[in-house]
């Protein structure tokens, strides 16, 4: 039988439910009231709550949807088959129908974000249409423009969230009939938060074992640079390679910073500007790529071959 991932079994169908900041959940909760969804970008981090909480509206409201992932799917004929085929048809419930669509930033720009435009415009009678994107700078102003726009920013709500997050989970643990330490739980979460979803999905993989313990967490603290700095100086790819294996559960972000506070100590300073560069283009890569081994051997590859170390 196949195993259900925590993040959809457990995934909140209301907004009062929702882990959110005051004012996001205010706005949404102002929809649920009107009963009215209009056509929204949301941009955010991953694992923030931004498909949930669509969905959760959705839900709420008892309205027709669909959700397309836009990494996945992002041909346009495949997109206008699709949309087309839901959006044309009159929904059941007789209100109108959502299109939930995912990770939009990963549409083409040039072709596929202005077809959305006119699909926002062709179906505005009938259906509306919800973005999400880790980075708004990559939808286009025509899109902009005929969506509300909310931002998922934690800004002073950090402690009393990962708050809510920790009673969360721990009712699932409980639920799962998995032993944990808090203080291990709490651990994680500070490590991963605010990306809700990577914490789930650390937990249910670590909760194969029956039992939750401070076995399971590799501090970041405990990374060994003087180790990985030897490899690089020397080019040793195939130990670099071990290396990144070795230490790829941490959070990529702050191992790109652990390796950028390191640069001074262990790099010629004409180098430091092209060392920076690397980390920086790749870290801001992590936030999307599909594998997060590969895109952290290619920075410290890229850092061997252009980089010189001292002595």
């Amino acid at each position: 039988m196949e195993k259900i991932l925590w993040v959809e079994k457990y995934r909140p169908r209301k907004i009062k439910d929702c882990i959110l900041p005051p004012s996001i959940k205010k706005s949404f909760s102002e929809f649920v009231d009107n009963k009215e969804i209009p056509n929204l970008l949301l941009s955010g981090g991953p694992g923030v709550g931004k498909t949930t909480v669509a969905k959760a509206l959705c839900e709420e409201l008892s309205t027709d949807y669909m959700t397309i992932n836009g990494s996945e799917e992002s041909g346009i004929d495949v997109l206008r088959n699709k949309i087309k085929s839901f959006a044309s048809t009159v929904s059941l419930t007789g209100g109108t129908k959502v299109v939930i669509l995912d990770e939009a930033d990963y549409l083409n720009p040039q072709s596929t974000q202005p077809a959305l435009r006119g699909f926002i415009e062709e179906f505005h009678n009938n259906c509306r249409f919800i973005f999400t994107a880790n980075y708004k700078n990559r939808i286009i102003e025509p899109l902009h423009s005929r969506c509300s726009v909310i931002e998922f920013k934690i800004n002073g709500n950090r402690d009393r969230l990962a708050s809510e997050l920790m009673k969360r989970v721990s009712m699932i643990l409980d639920t799962e009939d998995v032993k944990y330490d808090n203080k291990v739980v709490a651990e994680l979460i500070m490590k991963h938060f605010p990306d809700n979803r990577r914490v789930l999905n650390e937990l249910q993989r670590y909760s194969a074992a029956g039992e939750i313990d401070s076995g399971i967490l590799v501090n970041l603290s405990e990374v060994n640079m003087k180790e990985l700095t030897l490899h690089l100086k020397n080019k040793e790819f195939t130990k670099v390679r071990k290396w990144v294996v070795d230490n790829i559960d941490n959070d990529p972000t702050k191992i790109y910073r652990k390796v950028y506070d390191s640069l001074y100590n262990t790099m010629d300073p004409s180098t430091i500007p092209a060392a920076v560069i690397l980390i920086g283009e790749y870290q801001y890569k992590s936030a999307f790529v599909a594998d997060q081994e590969i895109n952290l051997l290619a920075c410290l590859t890229e850092i061997m071959s252009q980089c010189k170390f001292k002595n």
